[in-house]
């Protein structure tokens, strides 16, 4: 099954807001096994709609329309379609029912135009709202309409519109639609994740060349974070239980090969929660030290429930006088080094541990721009120490990009280093418990 996204909104097309549907749409599709070749965007004129409608159904076999369900008169997606069809716009009953209930419960009056929202084209499946106004509306086309569109009986369309609010059509979506539309395709689709740090996306695909460009049944999708590689690997089987098994030895072999690199097999672990629960699995105690991040490290640590267990304070220094009179970085080293110094940065892990008694403490301190650099520390060098159980790493690293994309690289690779620092630490001690031996 090929499936066709058309988002519509002028508002899209002016940059008023982002096409995250679109977005959600594909991601959606590929783990049901339905393949995507055409996105559009369209405004709010229904000799456009029409026109992109009707390319898409002469060339996929589903389309999914989001937006255009609403009260007002530039909501015509509905119209334009039953219009393009043929068929009659009837009043859902129970779709206005509902509608009035909504604002029942709000304790307002519903608005005349609002019952256009329950106006549903004939033949027509019902997906119900459960989070907004707008039913979501399926259409079988017969082999008639088909003809319009250059198909056949047998390999007629269909035409699923969903309400443009993110929140509304994810729900709807993850709800009812997901599990229409698997009927359909006739496959259960599998999908498993691993997440990868530490390894630039060129690293990883390299790596994994033959995986990513094998064309067996089982796919392996790379895809780029900040400081991270996300590896998707999915498989389509008549059943759960088959298509785990197609899945399993791809997710062990990029395991064998990308060794530590791999944090994670779920998809719902963040890096930070990652890092976390190496430091609660090692009942070690963390502190951070921030200079041109900000607190955003200590924030990312402080997301992760039960982090409270093992965090002990984040400083954050952000002046010469802070590093010195908070966490004991000598003037000597500022005024010799420099504020974006590895000594400096040394000083503060150091200091920040000393202080909070803490096990594990990661400092940072950088120039994030767009003023400040010199020749000699451009704008997005950073340095980065990890102090774990006194044993401490510096590293210095060069970020391109605007002031945000520099602090959030520096955090992404604040909390890899130190999640890399942890186990090097706990491999040194076994391997010096094997000597010993």
């Amino acid at each position: 099954m090929t499936a066709e996204t058309l988002c519509i909104g002028t508002e899209i097309l002016l940059g008023n807001i982002v096409n995250t549907n679109a977005a959600y749409l594909a991601a959606e599709y590929a783990k049901l096994g339905i393949s995507s070749y055409y996105q559009t965007v369209v405004g709010d004129n229904a000799e456009r709609i029409k026109e992109c409608v009707s390319t898409a159904l002469g060339r996929s076999d589903l389309l999914v329309i989001s937006g255009g369900l609403g009260p007002t008169q530039d909501d015509i997606t509905k119209e334009v379609v039953s219009e393009m069809l043929g068929r009659k716009m009837n009043i859902d009953e129970t779709s206005l029912k509902n509608i009035k209930l909504f604002f029942d419960r709000r304790g307002k009056k519903m608005s005349a135009n609002n019952k256009r929202q329950a106006m549903i084209p004939e033949g027509a499946r019902i997906i119900d709202n459960n989070n907004g106004l707008a039913p979501g509306v399926l259409i079988n086309l017969s082999g008639k309409e088909a003809a319009k569109f250059g198909k056949s009986a047998k390999d007629a369309p269909m035409i699923l519109m969903l309400p443009g609010p993110p929140a509304e059509l994810t729900a709807m979506w993850e709800s009812q639609v997901a599990g229409i539309l698997q009927k359909y395709t006739g496959q259960v689709i599998y999908s498993a994740m691993v997440k990868v740090c530490g390894r630039a996306e060129s690293e990883v695909a390299e790596i994994l060349d033959d995986l990513i460009s094998s064309k067996s049944e089982v796919t392996v999708a790379p895809y780029a974070k900040t400081g991270e590689v996300h590896l998707r690997i999915t498989a389509s089987a008549e059943d759960e239980k088959s298509a785990k098994k197609l899945v399993k030895p791809l997710v062990k072999e990029i395991k064998n090969r990308l060794g530590d690199s791999v944090y994670t097999t779920q998809e719902e672990t963040s890096l930070e929660q990652a890092v976390v629960e190496l430091l609660l699995a090692n009942e070690l105690t963390v502190t951070t030290a921030e200079s041109c991040t900000g607190g955003l490290i200590a924030g990312r640590l402080i997301n992760v429930p039960g982090v409270s267990e093992i965090f002990k304070s984040g400083y954050i220094t952000y002046s010469n006088k802070a590093k010195r009179k908070i966490i004991g970085v000598k003037r000597k080293s500022l005024e010799k080094y420099g504020a974006v110094s590895a000594q400096v940065v040394k000083e503060m892990a150091e200091g920040a541990a000393f202080y909070s008694k803490a096990d594990v403490a990661v400092a940072v301190s950088g120039i994030a721009g767009p003023d400040g650099g010199t020749p000699e520390k451009p704008v997005g060098l950073v340095y980065i120490a990890v102090n774990v159980c006194g044993q401490v790493t510096v590293k210095d690293y060069h970020f391109n990009g605007n002031r945000a994309k520099v602090r959030n690289s520096a955090v992404a690779s604040a909390l890899i280093l130190m999640r890399q620092c942890i186990l090097e630490y706990y491999s040194r001690l076994t391997f010096g418990d094997k000597v010993n031996e």
